[in-house]
């Protein structure tokens, strides 16, 4: 198990949430270790769940972790406890977001990769809840602080979202805008969004919109890719997708 505390200053008024994150799973590569990403399951799910798909995967290279979010209430399921990485409700442009969650998780995802040797490259992906997430990491990565303002502290290389959404796309722009060096890691940091146009659960428009967002907040290379047919999950043509998009990027050695 493992802690993250999240602090919330008004004036003399402190408020305190401890995060209790799950059990994490562990893929290693079967082959020269090039790469490690972090992956991030969807609300209700887990790290082992995400862990049986990735270990199929033709990516020999890349040590896969699959954290498990913490236990709980949900507003968008009427307060019912279920893993989550951060607090939602009804996904909209205007609903607000929870950057006290939001915080804790990436800083925790951080603190996975940041003990990796120095000649590996890192980068987080995830589905629904868990790309939101990944999404959520690459903007901290692009302003060098998180929410809350403490530092940033990994060299992100990649970031993948499948049916997800970019939390606080609303004022990306302007927080990255204006800082040379906030525009400069948002230029260097390959993104890959992918979304089902028969997306039921996370609609393909707020994919889309992710997109924009993150393309006209400076982040340069930004793929999106949406799939006829496909719903709220992942199926195989997807996945070779992302194998194929993260050997090229990652410059991964004897991958298909």
């Amino acid at each position: 198990m493992s802690y993250a505390h999240s602090h919330l200053g008004s004036g003399s008024r402190t408020a305190r949430r401890t995060f209790e994150f799950g059990k994490t799973h562990v893929v290693r590569p079967k082959g020269k270790h090039q790469a490690t990403l972090v992956w991030l399951h969807g609300l209700g799910d887990n790290g082992l769940g995400s862990s049986q798909l990735l270990e199929s995967l033709p990516l020999t290279n890349i040590k896969w972790i699959c954290p498990t979010a913490p236990t709980r209430p949900v507003a968008l399921l009427g307060g019912f406890p279920c893993t989550a990485w951060f607090d939602v409700g009804e996904l909209s442009e205007d609903g607000p977001d929870d950057w006290e969650g939001l915080d804790a998780s990436a800083s925790h995802i951080a603190n996975l990769l940041s003990t990796e040797p120095a000649d590996v490259k890192v980068g987080i992906g995830g589905f629904s809840m868990g790309a939101a997430i990944a999404q959520y990491s690459a903007t901290c990565f692009a302003m060098g602080r998180y929410g809350n303002g403490i530092p940033y502290p990994v060299n992100l290389r990649a970031i993948i979202g499948l049916s997800g959404w970019l939390p606080g796309s609303r004022s990306l722009r302007n927080k990255i805008e204006v800082s040379h060096e906030a525009r400069r890691r948002a230029a260097s940091l390959p993104i890959l969004l992918c979304h089902g146009i028969s997306d039921d659960v996370v609609l393909c428009k707020y994919g889309e919109k992710s997109a924009q967002s993150l393309s006209s907040a400076g982040f340069r290379y930004v793929a999106y890719k949406s799939y006829d047919g496909l719903g709220h999950y992942t199926v195989p043509r997807e996945m070779d997708e992302v194998c194929t998009w993260l050997s090229s990027r990652l410059g991964l050695e004897g991958s298909s």
